[in-house]
């Protein structure tokens, strides 16, 4: 018993206390082996509650720093009713409050946000606290504890001099970040302000930076050195500095957004303040250029970190708001959707932003006009990357926690008081004045919630592991720091919690697999006004070809300090082949084949060379360059904004925004390729039409016709000889959502060329169709010589999704006279009815030597017309994907991998999106006149957890919009909480589904469709870079000279519903295909390619020169001019020839068809370009003849 009991005590207590998470990550450290009993404990009065104090729970930060300096990090916690609590570290996780006899109780004020500096450079860590709430301002005074020195005992004594060094500030301060922004070596500081009160709306829009409005404004000091205090005085120099934009600061984040080598201030602000990125300006003042860098950011910024997570050397962007995970909770929160806010948003020239988290993925920097290097890029794919909803989120907390090579993610949560819960908003509309305040507030509930725990797996995606890791004790978390209390190599974390203790965390992952979770630490030591080299920034090299990058700053997520070392996680590399420290004194240091598993200090003293890292200004190996002004292009689409909402509020997204189409050819018979983009009655087709010179003449299309107002939009445009006669005719189908359905407005248009590009409409020419309708292609597909047309269906205007039928439109054209015979019953039947088509493709799919029709559209599954003696039989079934319906959009077609088949590229909606879909969880539309009143109601739906984490069907909408279609759920459901807990087959009655139509969705990736052989596809999803969002038009070609085709896109979707927010993270993407079916996606600095917009059409032409061009359409924006860099040689296609036959210098052999159309909403020119690598070309036309053309 006696050795039993001597093996007992020397057994560590955290053992014990977490044995029954033995198998997670992180064990719990109880407050009886820690000591820590910290509870920031508010207790509501009259005066102080949520209905009075708007941020009265906003939590408070925690503070890591080694403050007596044993080499163990230390702990100290803001209270917020609570006194402020200092622990320092024993060893073994084990700590001692020592709040009293170092003098850090923090003189009964309300603090929020703990910075850790040493402002003195005395080699002593100080405190600086922001304080807030109390409405009388010498409560709110900062206090900034200077380190005094320590005892005998080990014990640091500090003593608060916030006005001896001008920090005494008595604004409603949230978070102070110091940080050198003039680069003249001493410490500055950004002060985070959040002057939030119930006196006003911080909902409202308001102009801009005018500061009589709001009070509520950052402020920057710069340090000042006194020499005869001998230490700094803090001088606030915010409006000289241009430090003038409002907002209700929740936090901030310093880093070198830009690579620029000059520090920038990102700040996340609440409410509806847009956040605000200064950006240094390098002459001691800041431009904030928020709306250039990013195209929307999250709408209650919380708390954010700017970090690389997926490891390219790029600094990205975390931020955190209030979306739920769970149906429940999404539905008690989720507001009515209003557009007028989508349009506010410009008007008021505020930034776009969306209630849900956002990870802002840097692409590095966009290219402009001849090579032209500019800004970072960025991509926002929060929803991508699975860390988008975690409810009333704080604070994120990126770190690598399992030390395989890439930075994890913990986010804290929870919130005393929901005050946005809809029963509760109407009960206190209802009572307000006839009750005690008390029995409002018995009223509220609380969101006790665990904290989320995500690991990076590496791919730009995060694995919720908040179990797996041992983390799932509901609390109300906000201030979080990671630490390695234990010096073990693996970061630990302590978390300030509101009404409960502290929490802290043991990470166990080096005692359970040291071989593969290697670590290096790195401490900085700068000079001797900064020493503790405050950001500098670090680059590791590893692992042939990795890297990581780490920016010196302690001061992250919510309201806390770090401890104040760089981890980097290594997994199973022991030594790195380089370590390069960039000072901000211009110099840098590079130390090679660093051992792994250490605490490793670097000291400014020791960097001897000159820092020349910096990007270069241009883009000189882009493999395209743009060249919109060079080519005298000044086009910009013009668009009414149609709001289809308000006729179906439960649309996913807009029907009316599909547009410009493109589509080039020559148009005036001089032998170039020229341009003509789709339009509207209000702002007609324009023509570009391309001079000897290379530049593009604007013409109004319909100039010199009969004013046309009969039409709604253009969608797909067409240039092909429909009357034989040798000049290309152009036809334009109507579409769009504004008219009511089978209205004339949607009768299409054919025009003639009369020559030199002056065209008059036969109105006699088509079939009349009064059908929504959007693409249009050809191909003689009864071999009579005349080309024939498919036209497809796209929507029921104000009945989506009802089906629509599209067209095969037979060319019955003599002597001069147009006529096209609509002769689908006869020839294409399966087309009645089929779905909203979006695509189509004319192509010999199953290798017989026949042309088919490929048609794909929303809800639906890839459509397979087999061309059997010219008639078009559906053979999907037959093709190994019936299974797979999607939101399919667009198609382009290629020998991708040089079998002599035909394989595809599928554009869909991706995976950055609320519809997350899959053959386990669909997502499903049902739609019906659900109350027999003549509205056609579509109700989408998805799969998401209810309450107790099950996952079930639910409507997407919330209780008021749905309502807004379907008055009998208002009655239905009699409270907002009654909705939040029906899934799909209690809002709908039995009576209700039955007949209703029911579609669904089980994949939104954008694939590639691998040709196997015989009709059997196999569909392989892209990367993920082309997952990012909504693929359009596309352009398949060998753009790299290396004998395999590549991809490239044009893409987003700005009409989405609104709740979700736009589709807007592509910018352009070249994938570079390596000639087996797989691709690799190409930076914007390598492509050249830079379509940040509302991405639409994309096609291919050449110039006069004969050099190869893209042009690349936006909604409501420019077009865009790219030209290829290496010259090509090219064949002219002619209009009956359908494909070629490839054979290079390598003994591989490419099928290329030619198409009269081909993506979303594009036609492209018909060349065939070839290079070096070419022997020779045998082209078959619509007859079946061949010729041989052979390069030397």
């Amino acid at each position: 018993m006696n050795r039993f009991h001597c093996l007992f005590i020397f057994i560590p207590v955290w053992v014990l206390c977490a044995c029954t998470h033995k198998n997670t990550l992180f064990e719990k450290i109880s407050s009886s082996h820690s000591g820590i009993t910290f509870n920031n404990k508010i207790d509501e009065n009259d005066t102080i509650n949520p209905l009075d104090v708007v941020n009265i729970y906003n939590g408070g930060g925690v503070g890591v720093g080694d403050f007596n300096n044993d080499g163990l990090p230390d702990i100290y916690f803001a209270g917020n009713m609570v006194s402020s609590r200092m622990y320092l570290n024993k060893g073994d996780f084990k700590f001692e409050d020592i709040t009293d006899q170092a003098g850090v109780s923090g003189l009964g004020r309300w603090a929020r946000g703990i910075s850790v500096i040493d402002i003195n450079n005395d080699g002593l860590m100080d405190i600086y606290i922001c304080n807030t709430i109390y409405k009388d301002s010498l409560r709110r005074r900062n206090i900034l504890y200077i380190n005094q020195g320590i005892d005998k005992d080990g014990i640091p004594h500090f003593k608060d001099m916030a006005a001896e060094y001008g920090l005494d500030i008595h604004v409603q301060s949230t978070m102070a970040s110091f940080f050198d922004y003039d680069n003249d070596g001493d410490l500055d500081m950004y002060l985070t302000v959040n002057e939030a009160s119930n006196g006003g709306n911080p909902s409202v829009f308001l102009h801009r930076h005018d500061r009589d409005q709001t009070p509520s404004m950052g402020r920057l000091y710069r340090n000042e050195m006194d020499p005869v205090l001998k230490h700094p005085v803090f001088k606030d120099v915010s409006m000289q500095a241009g430090i003038k934009f409002e907002g209700y600061g929740h936090s901030a984040t310093i880093c070198d957004i830009n690579n620029d080598g000059w520090k920038d201030i990102y700040v996340s602000d609440d409410f509806l303040s847009p956040n605000i990125l200064y950006i240094n300006n390098h002459d001691g003042t800041f431009t904030n250029q928020v709306r250039d860098y990013f195209k929307h950011t999250s709408y209650n910024s919380m708390g954010q970190d700017v970090v690389d997570i997926n490891n390219d050397g790029l600094p990205d962007v975390v931020e955190l708001d209030m979306n739920p995970e769970d149906n429940y909770r999404k539905k008690m929160m989720l507001a009515s959707k209003s557009y007028l806010t989508t349009q506010n948003f410009d008007l008021y020239g505020y930034q776009f932003q969306y209630v849900r988290n956002t990870l802002q993925l840097n692409r590095g920097p966009r290219v402009g006009h001849n090579d032209s290097i500019g800004i970072p890029a960025f991509s926002e794919i929060g929803f991508m990357s699975g860390m988008s909803q975690t409810d009333w989120s704080w604070s994120p907390l990126v770190v690598d926690f399992d030390n395989d090579g890439f930075r994890d993610l913990i986010i804290t949560n929870g919130f005393p008081r929901d005050v946005t819960d809809h029963d509760f908003m109407s009960y206190r509309d209802q009572v307000t004045g006839l009750v005690s305040t008390k029995t409002i507030l018995d009223q509220i509930p609380q969101v006790k919630l665990h904290n989320y725990a995500f690991h990076n797996g590496g791919d730009l995606s995060f694995r919720d592991v908040t179990a797996e890791w041992g983390m799932t004790q509901p609390t109300f978390s906000n201030g979080v720091a990671y630490a390695d209390f234990d010096n073990d190599g693996a970061m630990d974390m302590v978390i300030n919690n509101i009404n409960d203790e502290a929490l802290i965390y043991r990470n166990t992952t080096r005692e359970k697999d040291s071989a593969n979770a290697h670590y290096l630490q790195i401490k900085c030591k700068g000079g001797s006004r900064n020493i503790n080299g405050l950001g500098a920034v670090v680059h590791i090299y590893y692992d042939h070809g990795k890297q990581q990058l780490f920016d010196n700053s302690p001061y992250r997520g919510y309201l806390s300090s770090m401890e104040g070392i760089g981890h980097f996680g290594l997994g199973k590399t022991a030594v790195l082949d380089s370590v390069v420290i960039q000072w901000n004194n211009n110099r840098k240091q590079t130390l090679k084949n660093v051992r792994a598993d250490q605490l490793l200090t670097v000291r400014m003293a020791d960097a001897k060379d000159a820092d020349s890292s910096r990007q270069p200004s241009l883009a000189l190996n882009a493999i395209f360059r743009e060249i919109t002004s060079n080519a005298a292009i000044k086009y910009r689409h013009y668009d009414p904004d149609f709001i289809d909402f308000n006729i179906q509020t439960t649309l996913p997204h807009k029907l009316s925004e599909y547009c410009p189409a493109v589509a080039a050819g020559d148009l005036n018979g001089d032998g170039y390729d020229d341009l003509i983009i789709g339009g509207n009655a209000s702002y007609h087709a324009q023509l570009l039409l391309q001079q000897a010179n290379g530049k593009f003449l604007q013409k109004d299309f319909l100039q010199g016709m009969p004013v046309e107002t009969d039409f709604p939009k253009d969608e797909g445009i067409l240039i092909f000889d429909a009357n034989g006669d040798g000049k290309n005719d152009v036809y334009i189908t109507s579409g769009g959502y504004s008219s009511s359905p089978g209205n004339k407005a949607y009768q299409d248009r054919l025009y003639i060329n009369g020559g030199r590009g002056n065209f008059t409409r036969d109105s006699l020419a088509l079939p009349v169709n009064h059908i929504s309708k959007f693409c249009v292609r050809a191909m003689d597909f009864n071999k009579d010589g005349k080309p024939d047309l498919f036209v497809s269906g796209r929507v029921d205007p104000w009945n989506y999704p009802r089906p629509v039928s599209s067209f095969i439109f037979r060319n019955d054209s003599e002597k001069g006279r147009v006529k096209f015979t609509d002769v689908t019953e006869e020839v294409a039947p399966d087309l009645q009815n089929i779905g909203m088509i979006c695509d189509a493709l004319f192509t010999d799919f199953d290798g017989d030597g026949q042309t088919d029709l490929i048609v794909l559209g929303e809800w639906m599954p890839i459509t397979f017309l087999k061309n059997v003696n010219g008639k078009f039989k559906n053979v999907t079934a037959n093709s190994g994907i019936s299974s797979k319906t999607g939101w399919w959009n667009s198609i382009a077609a290629g020998d991708f991998s040089h079998t002599g088949r035909t394989d595809y590229i599928l554009g869909n909606t991706g995976l950055n999106t609320l519809y997350q879909a899959s053959d386990q969880y669909p997502v499903y539309i049902t739609a019906k006149d659900f109350d027999g009143n003549g509205r056609y109601v579509g109700i989408p739906s998805l799969f998401l957890p209810d309450q107790q984490g099950r996952k079930k069907e639910f409507p997407v909408d919330g209780r008021d919009d749905i309502s807004k279609q379907m008055n009998s759920l208002k009655r239905k459901f009699a409270n907002y909480k009654s909705y939040a807990r029906a899934a799909m087959d209690e809002v709908l009655t039995p009576q209700q589904r039955n007949g209703a139509l029911r579609l669904d969705a089980t994949m939104l990736q954008s694939v590639y469709l691998r040709n196997d052989g015989g009709g059997k596809f196999t569909m392989i999803p892209l990367p993920k870079e082309a997952q990012i969002s909504v693929v359009n038009g596309m352009v398949v070609d060998d753009f790299d000279g290396d004998g395999n085709l590549d991809v490239l896109m044009n893409g987003n979707d700005y009409g989405t519903d609104i709740s979700i927010g736009r589709y807007d993270a592509l910018n352009g993407l070249l994938l570079k295909g390596d000639g087996a079916g797989g691709f690799t996606p190409l930076s914007i600095l390598q492509s050249g390619i830079y379509i940040p917009g509302n991405g639409k059409a994309l096609v291919k032409l050449q110039s006069s020169s004969g050099n190869y061009l893209v042009a690349a359409s936006q909604n409501r924006d420019v077009l865009k001019l790219y030209e290829l860099k290496r010259k090509i040689k090219s064949i002219r296609v002619e209009p009956d020839d359908v494909s070629a036959l490839i054979r290079l210098k390598n003994g591989q052999t490419r099928k290329e068809e030619f198409y009269y159309g081909t993506s979303f909403l594009s036609q492209s020119a018909r060349f065939l370009n070839l290079d070096s690598n070419t022997v020779n070309v045998t082209i078959r036309d619509s007859k079946g003849k061949t010729r041989t053309v052979s390069l030397p």
